[in-house]
């Protein structure tokens, strides 16, 4: 279980990072960061207990390359609908033999706390590529999808799959969650982690769990800052 950083603030990250959650998701595609904030912030959480993650900006060699480049353990590449984007996604990842990722390893082996050669060696098998599936086409195809050797996760995006499907502001709509079940389903068959970017609550994220979603997020700073807040009021007033 892990939480969505969507704002620039280091405390707020660090709270977050050391609340108990597994991972951190700095959201480079909504959010309204920079890769500069989060170079910052990263390595500001860098002894945290969450692992750092970044959902980069489009499955762009450029995106991915200066994401990792912060320090970064992985990260979720969104829009992925067919073999040929998974592929490019996990070439964008690796060093090569095995991809097209650039050499710069001094930044992100600091906050790794071990040497460039060390990182360089290491990078390629302790990198996280999790691909998001948020169109209709990406659940057509999750089989060849997921043939592609290097993919750790998939993550369903329910609001833009929903939308794919035609079920606007439904983003759990029956349709969609029979097409959630086959992404959950062929994910468990071929090896690979599934996961979900958000239930609709807490007993929502429990049932999630129980049908075998593992990498599944709870929340953002703000949504659980504002439901913390909301809390502590009830149980006041309701004294």
């Amino acid at each position: 279980m892990g939480a969505w950083m969507t704002t620039g603030s280091p405390e707020a990250a660090w709270t977050l990072a050391n609340s108990g959650i597994d991972w951190i998701l700095f959201d480079l595609e909504h959010g309204p960061c920079s890769v500069e904030t989060v170079n910052t912030i990263i390595h500001y959480v860098k002894d945290a207990q969450a692992t750092p993650l970044i959902r980069v900006v489009w499955n762009d060699v450029n995106a991915i390359k200066r994401a990792l480049d912060t320090g970064a353990y992985g990260v979720v590449v969104p829009w992925v609908s067919s073999k040929e984007e998974a592929m490019n996604a996990v070439s964008y990842c690796r060093y090569p033999p095995e991809g097209i990722r650039g050499a710069a390893p001094a930044r992100p082996a600091e906050v790794w706390g071990i040497t460039p050669n060390e990182y360089l060696l290491t990078a390629n098998r302790e990198i996280m590529v999790i691909v998001q599936i948020e169109r209709e086409e990406a659940v057509e195809r999750i089989e060849e999808i997921l043939s592609v050797d290097g993919i750790d996760a998939t993550f369903i995006g329910p609001t833009d799959l929903s939308n794919s499907m035609g079920f606007v502001g439904e983003p759990f709509h029956p349709k969609v969650v029979e097409a959630m079940d086959k992404v959950l389903d062929v994910s468990k068959e071929m090896g690979v982690t599934p996961g979900i970017a958000y239930g609709l609550n807490s007993q929502h994220i429990r049932e999630l769990i129980k049908k075998g979603f593992r990498f599944i997020g709870v929340g953002s700073e703000l949504t659980l800052l504002q439901k913390g807040c909301q809390d502590v009021l009830k149980a006041i007033r309701q004294e």
